[in-house]
Protein backbone atom coordinates (compact mmCIF):
# COMPACT_ATOMS: atom_id res chain seq x y z
CA UNK A 1 0.00 0.00 0.00
CA UNK A 2 1.62 3.30 -1.06
CA UNK A 3 1.91 5.96 1.61
CA UNK A 4 -0.06 9.19 1.27
CA UNK A 5 1.93 12.07 -0.22
CA UNK A 6 1.13 15.72 0.35
CA UNK A 7 2.69 17.93 -2.36
CA UNK A 8 5.15 20.50 -1.05
CA UNK A 9 4.63 24.17 -1.93
CA UNK A 10 7.82 24.78 -3.92
CA UNK A 11 7.62 28.56 -4.29
CA UNK A 12 6.40 29.08 -0.74
CA UNK A 13 9.28 27.06 0.71
CA UNK A 14 11.80 28.77 -1.57
CA UNK A 15 10.66 32.31 -0.80
CA UNK A 16 10.30 31.58 2.91
CA UNK A 17 13.87 30.38 3.13
CA UNK A 18 15.24 32.88 0.64
CA UNK A 19 13.64 36.11 1.81
CA UNK A 20 12.97 35.94 5.53
CA UNK A 21 15.63 36.21 8.15
CA UNK A 22 15.20 34.38 11.40
CA UNK A 23 11.92 35.47 12.96
CA UNK A 24 9.26 33.07 11.70
CA UNK A 25 8.95 29.33 11.94
CA UNK A 26 9.64 26.90 9.13
CA UNK A 27 6.82 25.88 6.80
CA UNK A 28 8.37 22.48 6.20
CA UNK A 29 9.11 19.47 8.34
CA UNK A 30 12.76 19.54 7.34
CA UNK A 31 15.17 21.10 9.88
CA UNK A 32 17.25 22.79 7.20
CA UNK A 33 14.29 24.55 5.59
CA UNK A 34 14.33 27.41 8.03
CA UNK A 35 14.48 31.12 7.38
CA UNK A 36 17.48 31.30 9.68
CA UNK A 37 19.80 30.77 6.69
CA UNK A 38 19.89 34.52 6.09
CA UNK A 39 20.50 35.04 9.81
CA UNK A 40 23.43 32.62 9.62
CA UNK A 41 24.76 34.62 6.68
CA UNK A 42 24.46 37.78 8.75
CA UNK A 43 26.36 36.19 11.64
CA UNK A 44 29.13 34.95 9.34
CA UNK A 45 29.30 38.36 7.66
CA UNK A 46 29.54 40.03 11.09
CA UNK A 47 32.39 37.73 12.08
CA UNK A 48 34.20 38.44 8.82
CA UNK A 49 33.75 42.15 9.44
CA UNK A 50 34.96 41.94 13.05
CA UNK A 51 38.03 39.86 12.26
CA UNK A 52 39.10 41.85 9.20
CA UNK A 53 41.08 45.06 9.27
CA UNK A 54 39.35 47.93 7.48
CA UNK A 55 38.15 51.47 8.06
CA UNK A 56 34.43 50.97 7.35
CA UNK A 57 33.27 50.25 10.91
CA UNK A 58 30.03 48.40 11.53
CA UNK A 59 28.68 49.23 8.08
CA UNK A 60 31.28 46.82 6.71
CA UNK A 61 28.89 43.98 7.57
CA UNK A 62 26.79 45.03 4.58
CA UNK A 63 29.23 46.94 2.38
CA UNK A 64 32.35 44.80 2.66
CA UNK A 65 31.12 41.29 3.40
CA UNK A 66 27.41 41.62 2.64
CA UNK A 67 27.68 39.17 -0.23
CA UNK A 68 27.99 36.45 2.43
CA UNK A 69 24.42 37.17 3.53
CA UNK A 70 23.22 36.86 -0.05
CA UNK A 71 25.23 33.68 -0.53
CA UNK A 72 23.77 31.91 2.52
CA UNK A 73 20.28 33.02 1.51
CA UNK A 74 20.84 31.67 -2.02
CA UNK A 75 22.12 28.36 -0.62
CA UNK A 76 19.03 28.02 1.57
CA UNK A 77 16.73 28.88 -1.32
CA UNK A 78 18.50 26.41 -3.63
CA UNK A 79 18.13 23.71 -0.99
CA UNK A 80 14.44 24.46 -0.40
CA UNK A 81 13.59 24.64 -4.11
CA UNK A 82 15.41 21.45 -5.05
CA UNK A 83 14.19 19.47 -2.05
CA UNK A 84 10.55 20.43 -2.67
CA UNK A 85 10.75 19.92 -6.42
CA UNK A 86 12.33 16.47 -6.13
CA UNK A 87 9.75 15.44 -3.51
CA UNK A 88 6.89 16.56 -5.76
CA UNK A 89 8.31 14.80 -8.83
CA UNK A 90 8.92 11.54 -6.98
CA UNK A 91 5.78 11.85 -4.81
CA UNK A 92 7.74 10.53 -1.82
CA UNK A 93 9.02 12.01 1.43
CA UNK A 94 12.35 10.35 2.03
CA UNK A 95 16.06 11.00 2.45
CA UNK A 96 16.72 11.35 -1.29
CA UNK A 97 14.82 14.65 -1.37
CA UNK A 98 17.01 16.21 1.31
CA UNK A 99 20.15 14.78 -0.30
CA UNK A 100 19.23 16.35 -3.64
CA UNK A 101 18.56 19.73 -2.01
CA UNK A 102 21.84 19.61 -0.11
CA UNK A 103 23.65 18.63 -3.30
CA UNK A 104 22.26 21.75 -4.99
CA UNK A 105 23.38 23.93 -2.08
CA UNK A 106 26.85 22.34 -2.05
CA UNK A 107 27.16 22.80 -5.80
CA UNK A 108 26.31 26.47 -5.36
CA UNK A 109 29.07 26.78 -2.77
CA UNK A 110 31.55 25.43 -5.30
CA UNK A 111 30.31 27.85 -7.95
CA UNK A 112 31.11 30.70 -5.57
CA UNK A 113 34.64 29.32 -5.29
CA UNK A 114 34.75 29.27 -9.13
CA UNK A 115 35.81 25.64 -9.20
CA UNK A 116 33.99 22.69 -10.76
CA UNK A 117 35.85 20.12 -8.62
CA UNK A 118 34.89 22.04 -5.47
CA UNK A 119 31.28 22.19 -6.72
CA UNK A 120 31.16 18.44 -7.26
CA UNK A 121 32.82 17.76 -3.91
CA UNK A 122 30.41 20.14 -2.14
CA UNK A 123 27.48 18.40 -3.82
CA UNK A 124 28.75 14.97 -2.81
CA UNK A 125 29.64 15.97 0.75
CA UNK A 126 26.51 17.93 1.66
CA UNK A 127 24.25 15.48 -0.19
CA UNK A 128 25.74 12.57 1.72
CA UNK A 129 25.60 14.28 5.11
CA UNK A 130 22.00 15.48 4.79
CA UNK A 131 20.88 12.23 3.14
CA UNK A 132 22.32 10.19 6.01
CA UNK A 133 20.87 12.62 8.53
CA UNK A 134 17.40 12.28 6.99
CA UNK A 135 17.70 8.51 6.69
CA UNK A 136 18.71 8.21 10.34
CA UNK A 137 15.57 10.06 11.39
CA UNK A 138 16.80 13.63 11.81
CA UNK A 139 16.74 14.71 15.45
CA UNK A 140 13.47 12.93 16.22
CA UNK A 141 14.43 9.35 15.48
CA UNK A 142 11.41 8.95 13.20
CA UNK A 143 12.42 7.57 9.85
CA UNK A 144 10.48 8.74 6.82
CA UNK A 145 7.92 6.14 5.86
CA UNK A 146 8.16 4.15 9.09
CA UNK A 147 5.07 4.25 11.21
CA UNK A 148 5.10 2.29 14.41
CA UNK A 149 1.89 1.59 16.23
CA UNK A 150 1.69 2.75 19.85
CA UNK A 151 1.90 -0.90 20.96
CA UNK A 152 5.12 -1.45 18.98
CA UNK A 153 6.57 1.78 20.30
CA UNK A 154 5.75 0.96 23.94
CA UNK A 155 7.05 -2.62 23.62
CA UNK A 156 10.53 -1.15 23.13
CA UNK A 157 10.72 0.13 26.69
CA UNK A 158 11.05 -1.94 29.82
CA UNK A 159 7.93 -2.58 31.78
CA UNK A 160 8.10 -1.72 35.48
CA UNK A 161 8.31 -4.69 37.75
CA UNK A 162 5.11 -5.21 39.67
CA UNK A 163 5.73 -6.21 43.23
CA UNK A 164 3.12 -8.09 45.23
CA UNK A 165 1.72 -6.10 48.08
CA UNK A 166 2.65 -7.40 51.49
CA UNK A 167 0.02 -7.53 54.18
CA UNK A 168 1.23 -6.84 57.67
Amino acid sequence: MPEHFDPKPVLKNTTTVGLQSGTSKSTSQHPFLTPETAAVGTVVSTLQNALGSHSRGAAGVFTRSGSTITFFTAMGAAFAFTESMVANQREKNDAINGAAGACAAGFLAGIRARSLPVSLAGCAFLGTVVGLFDQAGQFTGNRAGSSLSPEERSSFFKKPLELPESSE
